[in-house]
């Protein structure tokens, strides 16, 4: 399984996107309306510039309360921005979020950002190529 067939398994095609200049109390309220983890903050569409998660907001907020809401997004976003292509496989995209311990990962092709994977997608089609391997070697034990 490759990311590029990931995210065409994905029903929520469109990558959200804030504008980093956008405050935290904006990033916040469009995170609970999506109902999503993070927000890719771009300067200009396909362009990103960094990532904001919930685990940012949240560590923010415990550190400074709720005056970090007047905050911009370019304040708390990770800018040091970990990305894979369509042809990298499952494995090398949960190798990657293990190592650097988060869960998004924006996927780029030819320098344009196509998509988001997160680490609940790659394990949902990790598993569920898993149970297609296993249903083909029950078959071919069963002599189906």
């Amino acid at each position: 399984m490759i990311v590029g067939q990931i995210l065409g398994a994905k029903t929520q095609s469109q990558t959200v996107t804030i504008a980093p200049s956008a405050t935290i109390k904006e990033a916040v309220t469009l995170l609970s309306e999506k109902r999503i983890g993070a927000l890719v903050v771009a300067s200009a569409p396909g362009k990103p510039v960094g990532i904001l998660s919930e685990r940012d907001v949240v560590r923010e907020l415990g550190r400074e309360g709720p005056e970090v809401l007047e905050s911009r997004v370019d304040a708390l976003m990770t800018s040091k921005l970990v990305t894979c292509r369509k042809d990298h496989s499952a494995l090398d995209v949960l190798d990657m979020m293990t190592k650097g311990r988060f869960r998004h990962l924006p996927v780029m092709d030819g320098g344009e950002m196509v998509g988001l994977v997160s680490i609940g997608d790659v394990v949902k089609a990790r598993l569920d190529e898993l149970a297609m391997e296993k249903d083909a070697l029950e078959g071919m034990i069963m002599g189906h």
